[in-house]
């Protein structure tokens, strides 16, 4: 019979991965396993504590900071965003997605809270067929679109939304799914609306009250020891234990800057697979798990999304075309090599941590097998 450590040290003999933590909790019965090597460098090998750059599963949390803002009256989701975001206030759009950058008309609409929860506010990285649009170009080149991976490369919040003041949208408010921004803009808005900075609201309203000890933005340097490299597919060092997570950045990453370990993020998967415990309503949890996508929407973002639908902050499966696809499952992958589900009806949580630069928002066979076995 196939263990969970043999999913995971075939790909470790074989050269795919430097080294790996997978996490399956089925009710309160959790099977943890370990294989490979935390640092290749310094030979330190993995431990089921290990920190890792979680990257995109930093998404599900980003959106659970904005749901407890809504929660807390401090906002709504259709209110317009400009009053926190006055550089989104009176967007222009592009005349089509393939016009070029100076034809443009005014939104129609204001962008809400909600289009950024959903992914639908008009900034963000469309699917294969538009990715040489000029807005697109231009997204790249002024928006500082970092995917998360070179954190103290990216401009403090009130430069990086400036950029965001000359750039269009590529699609009216509410029209189609794009992916990643609208966590970095989730990330800005809770660190205005509220005064305080994005680590410190999540510091105090998530990662202290679910004891996620080692979730952060930074990893201090005492817990150094336990931060793993970070790796080509030639297991060349990206960035090492003390490169650009030893200090925190000037922008803390909605989208994706976040550090934590398979036991951190399975307490954030608890909490919400109990309704929201302490933290969020069972209506609040409701919203993040619930596809809110068009099947026009769901095709659209295709390049992002295999038989699967957007909530607040991470997919939810649609349509069950591999085995591991259960309708409702609810999560996200990242492109530091990280996948982080759970499944309401059952009450299953997996988590899958590795060191791996992710090249193409396919995922690989590794995260594949993995789920296989979860499923």
């Amino acid at each position: 019979m196939t263990e969970l450590r043999d999913v995971l040290q075939r790909y470790v003999d074989d050269g795919t991965l430097a080294g790996a933590v997978g996490l399956v909790a089925r009710g309160d019965g959790v099977e943890v396993a370990v294989a490979g090597a935390a640092d290749l460098e310094r030979g330190v090998p993995m431990a089921r504590d290990s920190i890792f750059r979680i990257a995109s599963i930093t998404k599900p949390v980003t959106a659970a900071a904005v749901m407890m803002l809504v929660e807390d009256g401090r906002i709504a989701l259709d209110d317009p965003i400009g009053e926190w975001l006055p550089e989104l206030a009176a967007p222009m759009v592009v005349r089509t997605p393939q016009s070029p950058v100076d034809d443009v008309v005014p939104a129609v609409r204001p962008i809400t809270v909600e289009d950024l929860l959903t992914f639908r506010a008009g900034l963000g990285w469309p699917g294969a067929e538009l990715m040489t649009a000029p807005q697109v170009a231009m997204l790249a080149e002024q928006g500082q679109q970092k995917h998360a991976r070179d954190p103290q490369h990216v401009s403090p919040p009130g430069e990086w939304m400036a950029a965001y003041a000359h750039i269009p949208l590529l699609f009216q408010p509410g029209e189609a799914f794009l992916y990643h921004t609208c966590s970095d803009l989730q990330g800005v808005l809770v660190a205005r609306v509220t005064g305080r900075t994005l680590p410190e609201f999540m510091a105090e309203r998530i990662f202290e009250p679910l004891g996620m000890k080692d979730t952060g933005f930074a990893v201090p340097a005492a817990d150094l020891d336990r931060f793993t490299g970070y790796y080509d597919a030639e297991r060349e060092l990206l960035d090492g234990p003390d490169g650009q997570w030893s200090t925190l950045p000037a922008f803390p990453s909605g989208g994706g800057g976040l550090v934590s370990t398979a036991d951190d993020w399975l307490a954030f998967a608890r909490m919400l697979l109990a309704n929201g415990g302490d933290l969020l309503s069972p209506e609040s949890v409701g919203l993040m798990t619930t596809d809110h996508l068009t099947q026009e929407q769901r095709d659209g973002g295709a390049l992002y999304l295999e038989g699967q639908g957007w909530g607040y902050g991470g997919s939810v499966d649609v349509a069950p075309i591999d085995p591991w696809n259960v309708p409702g499952r609810y999560g996200w992958v990242g492109g530091t090599g990280t996948a982080a589900h759970l499944i309401p009806s059952t009450g299953a949580v997996t988590i899958l941590l590795t060191q791996l630069a992710a090249t193409s928002p396919v995922q690989p066979q590794h995260m594949r097998d993995f789920w296989q076995y979860a499923a």
